[in-house]
């Protein structure tokens, strides 16, 4: 009976139907000799060295997954990942020693994320989009969006793959995707928004893109290149993300054609930043931390330098080498080794032959990036983009001309040049790439910083920048839009940083100039801003129709004076809460209260006074900034007083359930919040 490995490659090379290969697959793992782990590492490296159709391979994945618990549930062969530093290996608990019999135990009760599966009780997963080295990509619906009534309530979750969750290295680089897109905030990068994990599942979550992969194009079949006026707004997006990471000293390290998607909003976006690596190392990233990507097997050889392939120090045109194979591939339907790595092409000397479709100037361009010796490659990708695009058109960065897309969908039946290998020498390849070096020179001089001309922006909308303002953490952000003008007012996590949301919003599409009107939040009041900024952001999208107003406005208050507010009330009949968020942790509780019992007000009510009597509430220790905090409910927010002053962490959890009752009954238009800031100081002595 044929085994895993044989029966994959069978379906690979054509031999097997796509009903023929699901047939043997059940056959073949009932007869193969090695245990689920060692199965998945030889599905993994099937799958790595040519793809298999995402379904079939999420199939046979699952159908190993199971057979992993009913060993284990058996009391058969124990195959958890070991947590080091080479691919996992068998463990037999044969033995039959407490320890492996633990483990086993673990084993048999450990969690199979799919489709149709829930991580932590949030983000039900929908759809697979993809199968990557280290990690799968679905389609999720965020229950929370979703009950906040979100118009956009799906993203993407990259869940690290299983032969790859017992090892400390592989936590470490998608906990670091998520560290360097915060810093890779860029029009043509994919947004990642957090690492998080539920049990043994750690997964990422990023912005959902509709669209397809690169890759899906290049595989087409019969597709042989596309012209230079179609392929040049691809090879501009990804050039504006490689130029751009590598700016701030990140090198992609795993760049190829299934990392470039393609938007059906005509977009180019650079994704999954896993394994990239800094080249100009921060103070913060000691050599300690540093790991080998290719230690986790996630590099793709037919794409990857030859100074990646023997394990130096990453660069810049590591990536630039990764750079031309897709653009060749891109314009003649060939990869220019025949797929083979960099070393094995350059040990045999192979050298592409020019595309017809190419002028002499860019066909310099292009074979300088495709050298294989560091020294002798086009040195940015500035400078290759300055040489290749030689019309300069005035298309913005990453966007499709829709002549692009015109060519897209007549890709097939266009022809383009012809593929083949040459012989040559060394020297004569070192010459020619110096020719190129020589003219890039004064083309740099000519082109200056950018490499692409602007172009019109597309139209701004407040629903296209209201998931990335909801997605700034320990924030409360509410956007305003006119024309191609961005006004963001709110309050912004001080660790984030104005800069930062300005650089994040600029690039955005169709941002032309972004004003921010926003106060800092330090990380103690990170809790309640959670839990209340969607209903903050709701009232202040409406134009603030309840708000809350301090005495004085500036809300600067000195020890011993009276804390008073005024509340407006909405268009309609509701009922307010007022809570003093202190600095020790503690909340105090002004409306509804002993010395306030009554908070219900009339529609467009106001303004209520509250503290107006003497020695309501004074200002006393601890001393700093503190928050004063408007709910308005059209109910009664609780069906009796809450103390006095009770601890933050329990009043916010009995809060957080209340709203979730009141907004499933009454509907979540009807929960809107303010703040009102407070700084305090000693009294003068």
């Amino acid at each position: 009976m044929a085994s895993l490995a044989r029966v994959i490659l069978d379906f690979q090379s054509g031999e097997l139907s796509r009903d023929e290969f699901v047939a043997q697959i059940d056959s073949a793992l009932a007869t193969e000799q090695l245990g689920p782990t060692r199965l998945l590492e030889t599905l993994y490296a099937a799958h790595h060295r040519s793809p298999l159709p995402d379904d079939l391979y999420l199939e046979v994945r699952r159908r190993i997954e199971l057979l992993r618990v009913s060993n284990v549930a058996a009391g058969g062969e124990e195959t958890g990942i070991q947590t080091t530093v080479d691919l996992p290996s068998l463990r037999s608990s044969s033995a039959g020693s407490a320890g492996a019999a633990s483990t086993a135990g673990s084993a048999a009760h450990e969690t199979i994320k799919g489709i149709g599966d829930t991580l932590n009780n949030r983000f039900v997963l929908e759809e697979c989009l993809g199968v990557g080295g280290m990690g799968t990509v679905y389609k999720a619906l965020d229950l929370r969006k979703l009950e906040a009534s979100d118009r956009k309530p799906y993203l993407a979750i990259k869940v690290l793959n299983v032969q790859f969750r017992g090892n400390p290295n592989s936590l470490v680089a998608l906990q670091r995707e998520a560290r360097k897109a915060q810093v890779l905030a860029h029009r043509n990068i994919i947004t990642v928004y957090d690492f998080d994990r539920d049990g043994p599942i750690v997964y990422l979550t990023m912005e959902y893109l509709s669209g397809k992969p690169l890759s899906q194009l290049l595989r087409t079949p019969g597709y042989q290149g596309m012209p230079v006026r179609a392929a040049l707004p691809i090879v501009r997006g990804m050039c504006a993300a490689l130029a751009y990471a590598h700016e701030r000293g990140f090198v992609h390290c795993d760049f190829k054609p299934a990392n470039v998607f393609l938007t059906t909003n005509a977009e180019v976006k650079v994704i999954d930043f896993g394994i990239a690596r800094v080249f100009q190392r921060p103070e913060e990233e000691s050599d300690a931390t540093v790991f080998d990507p290719g230690s986790l097997g996630a590099l793709t050889p037919a794409y990857a330098s030859p100074e990646m392939i023997e394990h130096r120090e990453p660069d810049p045109r590591d990536d630039i080498y990764a750079l031309g194979c897709i653009t060749y591939e891109l314009l003649t339907g060939h990869h220019p080794f025949d797929r083979l790595s960099a070393t094995q092409a350059r040990n045999a000397d192979f050298k592409p032959q020019r595309p017809a479709n190419l002028d002499a100037r860019q066909w310099r361009a292009l074979r300088a990036a495709l050298s294989f010796d560091r020294n002798t490659r086009i040195p940015s990708v500035v400078r290759f983009i300055a040489e290749f695009d030689n019309e300069a058109r005035a298309e913005k960065s990453g966007t499709l001309a829709w002549v692009g897309l015109a060519g897209l969908a007549a890709v097939c039946a266009v022809t383009v040049g012809v593929f083949a290998f040459r012989s040559g020498s060394g020297r004569q390849q070192a010459a020619q790439t110096e020719a190129a070096g020589s003219q890039s020179d004064q083309v740099d001089r000519a082109a200056g910083a950018s490499a692409v001309a602007p172009a019109p922006k597309p139209a701004l909308t407040l629903a296209a920048i209201t998931p990335t303002l909801a997605q700034v953490p320990c924030s409360a952000l509410s956007g305003a839009v006119q024309d191609h003008a961005l006004t963001v007012r709110g309050f912004l996590s001080q660790r984030y940083g104005a800069a930062h949301l300005k650089e994040t919003l600029a690039a955005l599409p169709g941002v032309d100039t972004v004003s921010l009107d926003v106060r800092p939040l330090a990380d103690d009041k990170c809790d309640f801003v959670k839990t209340l900024a969607p209903f903050l952001v709701r009232n202040w999208q409406a134009g603030r129709v309840a708000s809350l107003q301090m005495r004085p406005p500036s809300g600067f208050l000195t020890e011993n004076d009276s804390l008073v507010v005024d509340l407006k009330a909405p268009p309609f009949d509701s009922f307010a809460t007022v809570d003093y968020y202190q600095l020790d942790g503690h909340v105090v509780h002004m409306v509804p209260s002993r010395l306030w019992p009554d908070n219900q007000m009339q529609a467009n009510g106001g303004p209520y006074t509250i503290g107006s009597n003497a020695g309501d509430w004074t200002i006393s220790k601890p001393f700093g900034s503190e928050m004063v905090v408007l709910m308005v409910t059209p109910v009664p927010l609780f069906d009796k007083l809450r103390p006095e002053s009770e601890a933050r962490a329990d009043y916010l959890r009995a809060l957080e359930t209340r709203l979730k009752q009141i907004g499933g009954q009454y509907g979540q238009d009807r929960l809107l919040a303010d703040f009102a800031p407070i700084t305090t100081k000693p009294a003068t002595r």
